[in-house]
This record gives structure tokens, sequence and C-alpha cells, in this order.
């Protein structure tokens, strides 16, 4: 089994980074010739899609994307400083996703067999 730790920094909806980064999360889930165990991290301004209730009127799902994730039960953290300097601390989170911290962003880098970044 590989490990696998995919860190997000898009903006949601500002670009498709963020989106393609979800659609590659649930593709490995998905395939079955190599089972994964898959993270997902949070930074910058990727940190804004972790907050609930968000609806968006057309096109891509993303908080859809992380509520399927979530129900996998794929490990999902947001960078504590990002969501502090953006004023999301204490606001409600998609179920599934919690706070996190460079040293666990650290860990699971040297854990990681394999690390994407978008």
């Amino acid at each position: 089994m590989q490990n696998i730790l995919i860190v997000c920094t898009g903006a949601p909806y500002g670009s498709e980074s963020l989106f393609n980064a979800l659609r590659l999360a649930l593709a490995l889930k998905e395939q079955e010739q190599c089972p994964v165990e898959l993270r997902l991290f949070l930074l910058s301004d990727a940190v804004t899609a972790a907050l609930n209730g968000q609806q968006p009127a057309e096109g891509y799902n993303l908080r859809q994307m992380l509520e399927i994730l979530a129900a996998q039960r794929v490990p999902m953290r947001l960078c504590k400083t990002c969501a502090d300097s953006r004023g999301l601390s204490g606001l409600p989170l998609i179920e599934g996703i919690e706070i996190g911290t460079m040293p666990l962003l650290a860990r699971w880098s040297v854990e990681a067999d394999k690390v994407f970044t978008f």
C-alpha cells in the first residue's frame, strides 16, 4: 500500500487547482489496482474550501467532493496559521476536516511515499 499526501494551496473557485487536486484524490480512492493511504492538507487560500455551508451556483462543487473524501475516512487538515490569518478559526468546517499544524504536515510529508502539490 502506498502512502500519498496531497497538499493544496489553490483558492476554491478561483482556479481549477483545488478542483484538480480533489479529482485526483477521488480517483486514487476509487482505483483498486494499488490501494492507497491518502491524506489531504489544505494551505493558503485552499483552507476556505473547508467552510461548511458553501453552495456554488453552478459548476463543480468542492464541498461535495470534500464530503465524499471525509466519508471515505481520508484524513484532512487545514493549516492553523492559514485559517487564523483568514479569520476561519472557530467557524464551522465540513465534518471530517480539522485544523492541523506545520509539524503535522512535516510528519505526513516524511511518512509519505509520494507528495503531490496543487
